[in-house]
């Protein structure tokens, strides 16, 4: 008796808290405030065409801030939701407005993105359009609940901040931004990954506006018998798992190539620990087709023999590394013992003669050429943490470099036979930049390394 006493204390104590009647405001006065949000002409067009120009520079630059601050100036959540609404109380004319609306605004944002994108200078693809491009199962979750918040916000008396949140946390605008990036610069995963993530904020929050006005029994405009109510929940159910079904299969991927990476690196921390072999690079491949990963590192110094190799890739499965190939890079101690140390004394024998021409009076007595070289070798030593430094800022400014090396040189003039010492850059891309963004890139090298003598050679 106690018991089921308690029961019901619980449940009406829980109904009390999550009641959804408690300051909700008249359904007519919601109704009419969300038709209101669909219609895209005059001010709302050109608040969004606004909103797209802001959240494409911030993806060009790789600004958040200016990201969040264009979401939510955008007025991109009205049609969904008008959408949603329309569904949930059958509203046939609500439903094509919505419809139409939200049309003309992806193609309106997407033109304009691409507009911008054909006409920046800035075209390497910044981490923030990258996380646009491979929307997961999460992304799902984040379009689900957030739907869930904008309409119920909607339906109340007194609005809160939540949908201004709700505009920032599905992020409807970056997607059809970098759905633009994509066709301006013909990279075509670009567009199809992002145009995916906005059709999965679409769908969900549609889904989740239905679900709230089903539950808050919201009148019908238009009659409909069970079977078309019953058609109408088949589609959108289908809808649903049709946008559904891709994103888990990249979350499952996204999850495995974590688990692998994590395998991957315990398994080089434990194998790989000989001190006289040094591991300069690695590559973590991971493929979901079976077979296909591969763990790839290069060494340089003692050489790992084909038994040591062989012993280890049996032992990979030990880390759950089954089906991994592992390949391994080394035998560069001939080349590093013969040509690279001829050309490293050439090279020293090249600044050495150079120095000494340049400072002939400097170096007359045994005092003056010490002094000399312990100040070249500070020279040296600051280019060194110069290079490494600058290695990394421009790394950060354009994620597509893959290597990059700075350091002085002697340049030989064949046709006054003179010697000259200069600083080269060296960079390569995985896509080459255009000719006017290379300029800008040595520019900046020469200001940042504060030296006009630099020259620049892109690969």
């Amino acid at each position: 008796m106690r018991t089921h006493l308690f029961i019901r204390q619980l449940r009406a104590f829980l109904g009390h808290i999550f009641d959804l009647e408690e300051g909700k405001a008249p359904e007519d006065e919601t109704i009419e405030d969300i038709r209101k949000g669909v219609v895209f002409r005059g001010t709302n067009l050109w608040i969004l065409i606004c909103a797209i120009f802001i959240a494409s520079i911030g993806l060009n630059v790789n600004s958040a801030a200016v990201v969040i601050g264009a979401m939510l100036i955008s007025p991109l959540m009205g049609p969904i939701i008008g959408l949603g609404l329309g569904i949930g109380i059958f509203d046939i004319v609500l439903i094509r407005k919505a419809i139409n609306n939200l049309a003309l605004a992806v193609v309106i944002s997407v033109l304009t993105s691409t507009v911008y994108f054909l006409i920046t200078p800035l075209s390497d693809a910044q981490t923030e359009i990258l996380a646009r491009t491979t929307p997961t199962l999460w992304d799902v979750m984040i379009a689900l609940f957030g739907g869930f918040a904008g309409i119920i916000a909607s339906s109340r008396e007194d609005k809160s901040n939540a949908i201004p949140g709700v505009a920032i946390a599905t992020a409807l605008m970056p997607p059809l931004c970098t759905a633009g990036y994509g066709i301006a610069t013909a990279q075509w995963s670009f567009f199809f990954g992002a145009f995916y993530l906005f059709s999965i904020n679409c769908v969900f929050i549609m889904f989740s506006t239905v679900v709230v006005v089903k539950y808050l029994r919201y009148k019908t405009i238009h009659y409909v018998d069970e079977v078309t109510e019953r058609r109408v929940r088949v589609w959108v159910g289908l809808l649903v798992i049709a946008t559904i079904i891709p994103s888990v299969f990249i979350a499952y991927n996204v999850v495995q190539k974590s688990f692998f990476e994590r395998k991957a690196r315990t398994f080089l921390e434990q194998e790989m620990n000989n001190p006289a072999t040094q591991v300069i690079n690695q590559q973590l491949l991971y493929r979901h087709l079976p077979d296909t990963s591969q763990i790839v590192i290069t060494c340089i110094g003692q050489t790992i023999d084909s038994s040591r190799i062989l012993d280890m890739s049996q032992r990979m499965n030990r880390y759950g590394l089954r089906n991994t190939q592992l390949v391994i890079r080394q035998d560069y101690n001939e080349f590093n013992s013969g040509t690279l140390a001829k050309l490293n004394q050439d090279l020293r024998t090249g600044i050495l003669e150079d120095l000494y021409k340049k400072n002939e009076e400097l170096v007359m007595n045994k005092d003056a050429r010490i002094a000399l070289l312990e100040k070249e070798l500070v020279k040296y030593q600051t280019q060194i943490t110069i290079s490494d430094d600058v290695s990394k800022e421009i790394k950060v400014q354009y994620p597509t470099l893959r290597e990059f090396s700075l350091a002085r040189s002697p340049i030989y003039n064949l046709q006054t036979a003179k010697t000259d010492t200069a600083f080269l850059a060296y960079a390569r891309f995985s896509r080459r930049p255009s000719s006017r963004e290379a300029k800008r890139i040595e520019d900046w090298l020469k200001v940042r390394t504060k030296n006009n003598s630099l020259r620049l050679l892109v690969q």
